[in-house]
């Protein structure tokens, strides 16, 4: 069970994929953040934004994990806005 409530009918392929990565990151809690990050949005994001969700996707979970929480910085590059939502999310998701 991948613990997603979205179905990826309707989606196009490349949302598909997005998808199917947030939610099989190799952390059950990377799992659980970008997931349901990706079942809430993946829908409604611009190409922009669909491009840094797949580089983001890219960091190693311990890395990507870290900066989530705010236990460590991370390189600019990556602290798009798409990252300081996930973030946000994470937060209200969190406290639901």
């Amino acid at each position: 069970m991948t613990g997603t409530t979205r179905s990826s009918g309707g989606l196009d392929d490349r949302r598909k994929r997005l998808l199917f990565r947030c939610w099989h990151r190799g952390t059950r809690e990377m799992d659980l953040i970008l997931g349901r990050f990706a079942d809430a949005e993946i829908s409604t994001l611009r190409d922009d934004e669909l491009a840094d969700l797949e580089q983001l996707i890219e960091l190693p979970d311990p890395d990507l994990s870290a900066a989530l929480i705010g236990d460590a910085p991370l390189d600019p590059e990556y602290a798009t806005a798409l990252f300081h939502r996930i973030k946000s999310f994470r937060a209200v998701d969190r406290d639901a």
